[in-house]
């Protein structure tokens, strides 16, 4: 679409950010018959990396399933890891201090590669999605709002939806003073092939199994976990008008740490130098967690500064709202974030076709809002809650606490994987 035709276009609802909340909310409103447009900062689907593996809750499977028509639904399953598995919590020698376990079951949770599933949701949206369109500010047009972007275009709409990250650049006007407040912990994120030369980086004792290694110094710890797929998105892909992403199976990874112990200065984006952190930062771990962050995709390291959400109070713009990261950021502890989201999306979109049914009048659209806004409080910041506690207990320095986590539990249990 060029800038000159973007000046004249005009579209029910907004969507400001091409992540998974965004294109949820995108897949919903089609499937209903409103038109929804997308405006996305980036110059192509892909141009960034945006995160790797996600596990997808009952939650996130329900908005999936509410959100895409069946046979994407189907495939979105069909390429995720299987359900079931293990959740355990070690020391930095990989001895266990418990663990959690999860039947298989067919609506259990499973892992979801962020890109693939991102192409699913890209599906049928290709000529709704504008690339190299940075939203800059919003203003309001009687019943509608005019969108405007940084290279002078703008469009209208009924209804604005920021859904653009932690980073909003529209949170602002919508939520005067609503940014999230700064944790001071952060996370140093990568991702190493499952398999190189011939042989798993793990052992087959940590097969099917997330690992959270607490570090013996406080406000340290490393997790990694696999992304196995169900099928191989190029195989799964084939005979679709989608891009046939060519990524095996993989372990993710990340160090957490202090941010004062990040260089001033490090852009998260810088693999070389971010690797060389989480590799010092591991020294003293075991072999397996040395390895895994060695052996990793040169480029695919990543810096994350942990923040927490503020609870949002109403609106500010008429006919506009804030949903995922941009209003209800949080650690990446529980696997709370992106089903969040995907929920967020859902909710909105129901809330939005129940209006625009009803006649969509402003008083409508302007109710529809709130109410996601009131349903949306509980449940989010609940998970946020849940993320900062269970990062707070995890990484602090309480002396008892430590001691039975990382000693005492640890020398009840058998070792798991040989030892160091």
């Amino acid at each position: 679409m060029t800038s000159t035709n973007l000046n004249h276009t005009s579209a029910s609802v907004a969507i400001v950010g091409a992540g998974l909340s965004g294109l949820c909310l995108a897949q919903y409103l089609r499937r209903n018959g409103i038109d929804a447009q997308v405006y996305e900062r980036d110059a192509a689907p892909f141009a960034r990396r945006q995160g790797y593996r996600i596990t997808v809750d009952a939650d996130g499977l329900g908005a999936l399933r509410a959100s895409l028509p069946a046979d994407l639904y189907d495939l979105a399953v069909a390429v995720a890891g299987r359900s079931g598995g293990y959740f355990r919590f070690m020391n930095q020698r990989l001895r266990e201090a418990f663990k959690l376990s999860f039947e298989e079951t067919e609506d259990g949770e499973r892992q979801m590669d962020r890109q693939v599933l991102r192409s699913v949701l890209l599906s049928g949206l290709e000529d709704r999605v504008h690339y190299g369109r940075k939203a800059t500010a919003i203003e309001t047009e009687n019943d509608a709002n005019r969108l405007r972007f940084e290279d002078g275009t703008s469009v209208t709409a009924r209804v604005v939806i920021a859904a653009d990250g932690i980073g909003s650049a529209l949170r602002d006007q919508i939520l005067p003073g609503g940014g999230p407040e700064d944790t001071g912990m952060a996370g140093i994120y990568g991702r190493t092939p499952l398999v190189q030369d011939d042989e798993r980086v793990l052992p087959a004792e940590l097969d099917r199994s997330g690992v959270l290694a607490l570090g013996d110094a406080p406000g340290r710890a490393v997790f990694f976990t696999t992304m196995a797929f169900g099928q191989h998105p190029k195989t799964a892909f084939a005979g679709r008008d989608m891009p046939a992403l060519d990524i095996d199976d993989y372990v993710m990874w990340g160090v957490v740490m202090p941010q004062a112990d990040i260089p001033a200065g490090t852009a998260w984006n810088d693999a070389p130098a971010l690797q060389r952190l989480a590799r010092d930062a591991a020294a003293k771990y075991h072999p397996v967690v040395r390895r895994l962050i060695a052996n990793a995709d040169p480029e695919a390291t990543m810096l994350s500064r942990f923040a927490v959400g503020r609870r949002p109070g109403p609106w500010a713009v008429p006919n506009a709202a804030v949903m995922g990261d941009a209003v209800h950021a949080m650690p990446p502890f529980g696997a709370h974030g992106g089903n969040t989201a995907l929920r967020d999306a859902a909710l909105l979109g129901a809330k939005l076709v129940a209006a625009f049914a009803a006649g969509g009048s402003t008083g409508a659209v302007g109710d529809a809002l709130a109410a996601y806004r009131e349903e949306m409080i509980p449940y989010a910041f609940k998970a946020v809650d849940t993320a900062e506690g269970m990062m707070r207990r995890l990484t602090g320095s309480k002396g008892v606490q430590k001691w039975v986590m990382l000693r005492l539990l640890p020398s009840l249990h058998r070792p798991v994987v040989p030892a160091a």
